[in-house]
């Protein structure tokens, strides 16, 4: 069997080199939103009505602990991104918990790119279950898609998406009151 020799090694890399197809992978690749959890939003306390808010009362204690995300094209027009988020949850069962499994609200919003005017919003809901004697569980969210439309002199990166929980008031003002955690 004979080897390449020295020209056959000197060819190779120019060879392979017209394989690469330049940038045009990279520059095909659909720009994300700015995506994050939101601050206030990333924990949800669900207390025993009309109980005081201490541990003995507590239903469950969850928190969003991160997310999975992917963006295409949203068709040929290079302005619109289609966005996948598919979150994550930690959830502890509480001492006031009556069942072993629990519903956690959660929503996806996007705004503009100045973060004053909600574009969409998608809600949705994941249940957590508790195995027998098992007070922490992870669950991951259904998977949401919305579209991101920019708007002319805008970019896609320049408008933020995000996921929090949907919060009662007394539970928005309790993750206030003790900031993130």
């Amino acid at each position: 069997m004979r080897g390449f020799g020295f020209a056959g090694i000197v060819a190779l890399p120019l060879l392979l080199a017209g394989c690469g197809g330049g940038d045009t992978a990279v520059a095909g690749l659909a720009p994300c939103p700015r995506i994050a959890i939101l601050a206030e939003g990333a924990d949800l306390t669900r207390f025993r009505e009309g109980a005081p808010r201490d541990l003995t009362a507590m239903v469950v204690d969850a928190r969003i602990i991160g997310f999975d995300a992917t963006c295409d094209y949203a068709g040929r027009e290079r302005n619109a991104v289609e966005v996948r988020i598919t979150p994550r949850f930690e959830a502890e069962r509480g001492p006031a918990a009556d069942s072993r499994s629990v519903d956690l609200p959660w929503f996806v919003a996007v705004s503009d790119p100045a973060d004053s005017v909600t574009l969409e919003r998608i809600p949705a809901s994941t249940q957590v279950s508790f195995p027998a004697n098992v007070a922490r569980a992870l669950a991951t969210g259904r998977q949401v898609r919305l579209t991101v439309r920019a708007e002319e002199g805008t970019r896609i990166q320049e408008y933020p998406v995000r996921i929090a929980f949907q919060l009662t008031p007394d539970q928005l003002a309790l993750n206030r009151q003790r900031g993130p955690r």
